[in-house]
């Protein structure tokens, strides 16, 4: 019995072995089928094939369409639209990126003029910490600009010859003054001046100062300044020297502007103080009016605080100033002039209000530095026929220059200064009133 049942559990061990055999046979040939068909169909036994839909769009994005359909045709059409409205876009797009550029290329000139004279300085010398009490200084004067020949060449020729120091006297002048102009220039002559020049308005003021030997320049033909030049009255030509000044200026030359209703009694250039943008005479008659009061206005309604103060000065007389050739006095030259042309104003008080108002809302002042010449030195005739030939220590002083501005009859009083301080008449100036006659 012990023989035949080891004989079973042979038999038996013989068929499992064979089981586990074939087993292992069957999962090979399966992983093995598995690879073939894995290599043979990559997208999947049961993969389908596209829709005609579907190949037709495949066919047409590849630009081999068979056949069209409305949606279709409607997808194309939108796809169309798409595109032009893009385009536009990129059009507009482009279009601002210009405007936008324009303005910032505005903006960045703008801001380049600002406050230019201060670059220039800050660009020209270290900045500097402020020094013990009492002993700090603000800036005084501006740069010069850097001379720009281009401008005119005619012109710097002719100042080469002239100037004195990069600094000449100009004067303006048309045939309505020619005979004030010739006592203009006989005094400048007679104290050795050879720095001057006078800007011939019409063609007979050029050919009586070439006859006179005298430094005579004529512009180049303009129709709206020569009309003025040849026919306008003084306040009219006063108007059209801050235009014709600005050439001078740019080309790096200091100015000192005059009318030709102007006696000089010494050499103005060894008086001026050359630390203002513009250094002016003053229609001041006093200390108070030319150099600056405080004046109390009462309005006795506001009670506690009826006392208003006010601080005033007398404007600076147009006629008979010294300019530097710096930014702030081409700004100034240039505010004057655009002013003049759109209003019906009066060159003196434009050129006041332009040098003196200050910045506030809606307006940005001048940044201009000025100073007023001494009012004995450099006098005008409402101080000399109403205090200084009434005063026997004043009327010994000898002035720089006298302008006849205040008074109507400017050659016979003009011809009177010159009797009594050149030519020592003591009574030169009596018969004249203080005031004109209307």
């Amino acid at each position: 019995m012990i023989g035949r049942r080891e004989g079973a559990l042979m038999r038996n061990n013989s068929s499992h072995s064979q089981w586990k055999s074939k087993v292992v046979t069957a999962v090979a040939i399966g992983v093995l089928i598995g690879c073939i068909f894995a290599f043979l169909f990559p997208n999947g036994f049961f993969y389908s094939v596209p829709t005609s839909t579907s190949s037709n769009r495949h066919l047409s994005l590849a630009g081999s369409k068979t056949q069209e359909n409305p949606a279709e045709c409607e997808s194309s059409d939108r796809l169309n639209m798409l595109k032009s409205e893009l385009v536009a876009v990129s059009d507009k797009n482009a279009e601002l990126k210009k405007q936008v550029k324009e303005l910032t290329e505005r903006l960045r000139f703008a801001e380049q003029g600002k406050d230019q004279a201060q670059k220039q300085f800050l660009a020209l010398g270290k900045q500097q910490k402020a020094g013990p009490f009492g002993t700090v200084k603000g800036l005084r004067t501006n740069p010069t600009v850097v001379p720009d020949e281009s401008v005119n060449p005619r012109l710097v020729k002719l100042l080469e010859k002239i100037a004195v120091r990069q600094e000449l006297i100009v004067a303006l002048a048309n045939r309505n003054v020619k005979e004030m102009l010739e006592v203009w220039f006989t005094n400048i002559k007679r104290v050795n001046i050879t720095n001057y020049l006078v800007v011939a308005l019409d063609d007979e003021i050029e050919q009586f100062c070439q006859s006179n030997q005298v430094p005579v320049y004529k512009r180049d033909p303009d129709a709206a300044v020569d009309n003025i030049g040849k026919t306008g009255g003084n306040h009219k030509v006063s108007g059209l020297k801050f235009r014709i000044l600005r050439e001078f200026l740019q080309l790096g030359y200091g100015v000192l502007l005059s009318d030709v209703d102007i006696v000089y009694l010494q050499n103005p250039f060894d008086h001026l103080y050359r630390d203002s943008d513009v250094e002016s005479m003053s229609d001041g008659h006093d200390n108070r009016t030319a150099y600056g009061f405080n004046d109390v206005f009462d309005e006795p309604a506001m009670g506690w605080a009826r006392y208003a103060h006010t601080m005033r000065i007398w404007v600076y007389n147009s006629g008979f100033f010294y300019i530097r050739p710096t930014i702030p006095s081409i700004e100034l030259l240039d505010r004057v002039a655009t002013r003049l042309s759109k209003e019906d104003a009066w060159d003196q008080a434009v050129f006041n209000e332009e040098l003196f108002f200050p910045s506030h809302p809606g307006y940005e002042g001048l940044h201009a530095a000025k100073r007023t010449m001494d009012m004995y030195m450099f006098m005008n005739s409402k101080v000399l026929f109403k205090t200084v030939r009434n005063d026997e220590k004043l009327n010994k002083l000898k002035p720089v220059i006298v302008h006849v501005n205040y008074h109507p009859d400017k050659l016979p009083r003009m011809k009177a200064v010159v009797e009594f301080y050149v030519n020592g008449k003591q009574d030169a100036l009596k018969a004249f009133p203080e005031g004109s006659n209307w």
